[in-house]
């Protein structure tokens, strides 16, 4: 996808905390993600990797 965005072409939605389980954004975070500084991608990024982590951990 087009910014370096996280998206695996999953986009299905975890009904418990509401992130993607693809890519471990919310909805929001998906709408925002071309608008976002460079900054504020790399943060989230991050946060995203620590998402998915938990989520494979509760599996």
């Amino acid at each position: 996808m087009k910014n370096n965005s996280p998206c695996t072409d999953v986009c299905r939605f975890d009904p418990r905390n509401t992130w993607c389980l693809g890519c471990g954004r919310t909805a929001d975070e998906i709408k925002a993600w071309r608008k976002l500084s460079p900054y504020r991608r790399t943060t989230l990024s991050t946060e995203l990797k620590r998402r998915m982590k938990r989520r494979v951990e509760r599996s």
